[in-house]
């Protein structure tokens, strides 16, 4: 077998790994279930253009992962494993990328470990199958960082063809996650320019062809959103993007060192191998000539430290935005094994241990996820509404919003949430009820869902009406004449007193069938 089919096979195998992890949870909330919802959502409503949470305009993040997923379930069905699939995929494109650009200017060995390092690392088999925007955006952040550095390598001329999938990579990472797609690619790639004095040959670059390609591929959604939405590009940049790294309100405060420790255990067990890279000189040519071109070891050492740096200034911190910095780590990384375990009589042994100590750690992790999500979402209640409601019914949610329960019901109508929106106006923070209440802002018309509670007295005399709320909410919150129905681990569902005669063939919401399937098996 050759060195490339083994390469090929490992990180097929490292793929499949990750897709049967990313069978084996419900939706974390809210971030799953908000995204997967979302992705859901544009598949029934056949609105391409405009993401929307709950039928109401949801503008924080740029819509290529809502239309991969949309896709992904209209070909394997509405699933968790579908919607997961999109960042899984992007996941096994960084392997790939990381094993081509690295095996391009160092030794097979070098590229194959790196490659190993990282498709056994918690973050790749956590974050791979995790639905958000991180993996989506660190993927095509890494590909447009190794192919400009590629183009640069190729000599005195930059590599037209490398940099104009550079140029593509920066528009797809637009599209994913906003301007870091471009921002930060541009960041390392302008320090390391500078740093091994290559800085002239940007001028030699394909500009034309690729700002055409960046442009083709990046602008037309946006151009089209905001002339439907007037407000949407502040919005958007203005309030979601700069407003977060520059605001102090947000969630998740966190102190500068935050991400230290964060990689540290996003990349266990290997991120141990990185430190003796620390006591080389920058750039010593008399360190493993052989193993890595240096220009890309300075590459690898000023992508961690621009991209940790600039996470690190604001004061809202989440793990996953330091995902991009991954491969850079794992070529780091391989080298550090080289010098400290190469040649030894237990090489093999060794790594072998570690690379299944990684893999058991995100097994248990995968599985301790798995049942703290059951004991939060509404899986347990969504079995029986799917299966009682009729697609004309109406849903209300009142007291917290259920983010996973339209999205395992399969509902085609948007709920009625119930809470004294006039007051959160005012004193709402970064939480859900502004995401709906801002997004009813872009179209009116879609917040008539956001409702207070006067309505549900009524509604709970009129057929067809359900009503779900958290154990958390007092019992004595529950209008009178709501009729309990089921009690879960987390959320509670109810229905209006009048019955409605049951149809001849009541075949319940969509996800009815899935749910009965799911229940079956377990």
């Amino acid at each position: 077998m050759t060195e490339s089919k083994k390469s090929w096979l490992l990180m097929a195998a490292l793929w499949a790994l990750l897709l049967v992890l990313a069978v084996w949870r419900p939706l974390a909330l809210p971030d799953e279930g908000r995204y997967a919802e979302i992705g859901r959502w544009m598949l029934v409503s056949g609105d391409w253009l405009t993401p929307r949470l709950n039928g109401i305009p949801f503008f924080h993040k740029p819509p290529l992962l809502h239309w991969l997923q949309a896709l992904s379930m209209a070909t394997f069905g509405v699933s968790p494993w579908a919607a997961r699939l999109v960042p899984a995929l992007h996941a096994g494109l960084m392997l790939v990328v990381l094993h081509a650009a690295v095996g391009r200017v160092s030794a097979p060995a070098v590229a194959r470990r790196a490659v190993l390092m990282l498709g056994t690392s918690l973050s790749f088999l956590m974050a791979g199958q995790y639905v958000n925007h991180d993996m989506m955006v660190a993927a095509w952040i890494g590909v447009a960082i190794w192919s400009f550095a590629l183009a640069f390598l190729h000599g005195e001329r930059p590599h037209a063809g490398w940099a104009r999938l550079g140029f593509v990579a920066c528009a797809l990472g637009v599209l994913s996650k906003g301007l870091i797609g471009l921002a930060l690619p541009g960041l390392v790639l302008l320090l390391w320019l500078l740093w091994t004095r290559q800085f002239a040959k940007v001028l030699r670059l394909p500009w034309f062809s690729g700002l055409a390609l960046f442009a083709a591929i990046a602008l037309p959604w946006f151009v089209l959103a905001q002339r439907q939405y007037p407000d949407f590009v502040g919005y958007l940049f203005g309030v979601q993007q700069f407003g977060r790294y520059t605001g102090t309100t947000f969630n998740n405060p966190h102190p500068w060192w935050f991400y230290l420790p964060a990689l540290a255990g996003l990349f266990f067990p290997w991120v141990f191998f990185v430190f003796n890279q620390l006591k080389m000189p920058f750039l010593n040519a008399l360190v493993a000539p052989k193993l890595v071109a240096h220009p890309l070891r300075s590459l690898a050492w000023i992508w961690i430290v621009a991209i940790v740096g600039f996470f690190s200034i604001p004061t809202s911190k989440i793990v996953g935005y330091v995902l991009p910095v991954l491969p850079p780590l794992a070529l780091l990384a391989s080298l550090g094994w080289q010098q400290w375990m190469g040649g030894r009589r237990l090489e093999r042994a060794c790594f072998a241990a570690l690379a299944l100590l990684a893999v058991g750690g995100a097994g248990v992790l995968n599985e301790v996820a798995a049942r703290y999500s059951a004991r939060q979402g509404t899986q347990d209640i969504a079995r029986v509404l799917a299966c009682q409601a009729r697609p004309d019914d109406t849903v209300y949610a009142l007291g917290e919003y259920p983010y996973d329960l339209p999205f395992y019901t399969q509902s085609v109508r948007p709920m009625v949430v119930v809470q004294d929106w006039p007051a959160l106006r005012r004193s709402a923070r970064d939480n859900w009820r502004r995401e709906l209440f801002e997004g009813a802002d872009f179209d009116p018309a879609s917040g008539q869902v956001l409702q207070t509670a006067e309505v549900l007295p009524l509604a709970a005399q009129a057929p067809g009406r359900w009503l779900v709320a958290p154990l958390s909410l007092p019992p004595a919150d529950i209008p009178p004449g709501w009729v309990p129905v089921q009690q879960g681990r987390a959320w509670s569902l109810w229905r209006s007193a009048p019955k409605r005669p049951e149809a001849a063939q009541h075949k319940g919401l969509p996800g009815c069938q899935q749910q009965r399937g799911e229940q079956g098996q377990q």
